[in-house]
């Protein structure tokens, strides 16, 4: 019964997921919800496992200085592996999570000097702390709330005096006197004195504009006279004029005017006092983050002696009144029944002999990855499921709570044997699957083979010559920005292929029309349809828009049968001399193209432009 209630304070287990580690939190409130569920408002605290690899080699070096300090006996590869998941870190994060999440409870404690480390390992759910993280600006600092026990924080005692000897240390240079009990004065003439400190102070807030805007009224101004810094200031005078009456009223009111002392519940305005109280309710009494995220224009000093002020005030009263409400109102704690529901990452058949490797999907001969052992009255699954992996029973347990396994291995960037292998940054999945440890056991070569095969994509030649000559049709650079859209292969086909003429004799047969190939097709559909061949440079007019019949851009006329992407192939015709707006047409043969082809080049096309120097093949 007691070890299912849970309070606040407590450091619990919770689960977010049924193959992953569990999650540790400290309860910070209980509170029941609408519909009658609980939820618990909880700090968090990380793993190693949670953090960047930087980090870890920060925690790392941070562990070192310790063992070094407080001179920690010789730990073995394994221990040191297993202290590792003993680690947390504490931040300032906090998350709501339903109650019925716990898993039980743990201990977390502070580490420091004298503690021994191999003692955590011989404790179970026992967990230390000494760096916190900050998962917003991903830093790891060292805890403000640290335990100064240790032999560096110890006080030398000196020896003691012996009977009659004297003590030859000057005590000036020791303390400095601020009251001298034996004074010549009595107790009714220093009541007197403090009086007339106070109405000095009383008169002086009066004359001080600031204060008496702080202090409006002569009753506030009285009680801010009546605080201890008056009463202070009123006593060193007295130490400093050797307990002379007259000197000291006359320290008290010089010529320029009565002196004004204000602490720091004055100094202060009354935003500033907010603020304070916003931080202290977020950090509590961690007065270097308080100063440092709210009030960095205060000194240390400043804020600690407000806080300590701050609690005389009718102000902290009222808070604390508050407070006491709430937690009146909340859960003090809370019962939680324990988790008895099957593990969906167990994998024994139902009904199988205990101890046996038979699982459903499962090949028989695996150990545990662990401890690697054969008989387990319960597996369970880990890691990948490719993989294969299993745990038995007290390992599962152990990765559940720890987050870890109980020996170190490759995967994890430990060999087996204890050397420290390479960080697995470097390394690929293929090479850290190669150096796993899941290849000890038999048949595991044939799960870690992956059935991947390389492949290219190779272009033909014909493809590559359409690229050259379609590229009206094609438009790589529109297809490139749009590369869900299809092309058209169809009209590429056609542009590219020709009968190719018997004889390599020029052509003197006069030039017959072609069936049209017609507007090219957009990429895009939305995209406007334009027509193939404008109007030239010069604002001379094409040989198709003159005549009305389109020609092919090579020259050559469609062969028989074949239909274009928009009409259909009409009947040869004769060009009439008269309608053409030139009457010579240049066709190019095969072995020109074949020849452009090949020595296409930057030369090559700045030969096109002036069109009266031959060109040299």
């Amino acid at each position: 019964m007691a070890a299912n209630m849970y309070r606040v304070g407590d450091y619990v287990y919770f689960e977010n997921s049924s193959s992953n580690p569990y999650l540790i939190r400290r309860i910070e409130e209980l509170n029941k919800t609408a519909n009658g569920n609980v939820e618990a408002k909880v700090v968090c605290l990380f793993r190693r496992r949670d953090i960047s690899g930087n980090l870890n080699t920060l925690a790392d070096s941070n562990a070192r200085e310790f063992e070094e300090e407080s001179k920690q006996p010789a730990l073995a590869e394994q221990q040191k592996h297993q202290l590792k998941h003993r680690e947390l870190f504490l931040s300032r994060q906090f998350e709501s999570l339903p109650a019925t999440h716990i898993r039980g409870k743990c201990n977390v404690t502070l580490l420091n000097e004298t503690d021994v480390l191999a003692g955590y390992l011989e404790k179970e759910d026992c967990f230390f702390y000494s760096l916190v993280f900050d998962p917003v600006q991903k830093t790891l600092l060292a805890d403000q709330g640290e335990i100064r026990v240790g032999s560096k924080y110890q006080a030398e005692v000196p020896d003691k005096l012996a009977e009659g000897e004297l003590d030859s240390r000057i005590q000036e240079k020791l303390e400095t006197k601020v009251w001298d009990p034996d004074n010549q004065l009595k107790d009714p003439q220093i009541d007197q004195f403090l009086v007339v400190a106070r109405a000095v102070g009383t008169f002086a807030r009066a004359l001080d504009c600031s204060s008496s805007i702080r202090q409006p009224s002569l009753h506030m101004s009285a009680a801010a006279a009546s605080r201890d810094i008056t009463l202070f200031h009123a006593m060193d005078t007295l130490q400093k004029n050797n307990y002379d009456l007259a000197k000291a009223m006359s320290t008290l009111v010089p010529q320029g005017g009565p002196v004004l002392c204000r602490d720091e519940m004055e100094e202060w305005s009354a935003s500033e006092a907010m603020l304070f109280e916003e931080a202290l309710e977020k950090y509590g009494k961690d007065f270097n983050d308080i100063r440092q995220d709210f009030l960095p224009w205060k000194s240390l000093a400043s804020v600690v002696q407000f806080y300590y002020m701050w609690k005389t005030t009718d102000r902290y009263i009222q808070q604390k009144r508050l407070k006491a409400a709430e937690a009146d109102s909340k859960l003090k704690q809370v019962y939680i029944p324990t988790y008895t529901k099957p593990n969906p990452n167990q994998i024994m058949v139902p009904g199988s002999k205990p101890g046996m490797n038979g699982a459903a999907g499962y090949q028989k001969g695996l150990n545990c990855e662990s401890c690697h052992t054969a008989q387990s009255p319960q597996w369970y699954a880990w890691g990948p499921p490719n993989m294969q992996c299993r745990l038995c029973a007290s390992c599962w347990i152990y990765w559940k709570k720890y987050g870890g396994l109980k020996t170190p291995t490759q995967l994890e960037g430990a060999a087996r044997t204890g050397s420290e292998s390479g960080p697995r940054s470097h390394m690929t999945r293929q090479e850290v699957q190669g150096l796993s440890p899941f290849t000890r056991n038999e048949g595991r070569a044939k799960l870690l083979a992956k059935n991947r095969q390389t492949f290219i994509l190779q272009t033909t030649k014909l493809t590559r010559v359409a690229r050259r000559v379609c590229q009206d049709i094609l438009q790589p650079r529109r297809a490139a920005r749009r590369p869900y859209a299809s092309i058209n292969a169809n009209a590429v086909k056609a542009e590219c292929m020709y009968t190719p003429p018997a004889s390599r004799s020029t052509i003197s047969a006069p030039l017959k029309l072609k069936a049209s190939r017609g507007p090219p097709t957009p990429i895009n559909r939305n995209q406007a349809i334009q027509p193939r061949v404008g109007q030239g440079l010069l604002g001379k007019r094409g040989f198709d828009s003159a005549t009305g019949m389109p020609y092919s851009a090579n020259g050559r006329s469609y062969t028989s049968g074949m239909r274009t992407t928009s009409q259909s192939v009409i009947k040869r015709q004769k060009v009439s001399q008269g309608e053409a707006p030139n009457p010579v047409v240049f066709v190019a043969t095969k072995d020109t193209r074949y020849y452009g082809f090949a020595t296409y080049s930057q030369r090559f096309t700045f030969s096109a432009f002036p069109t009266y120097r031959p060109y040299v093949p």
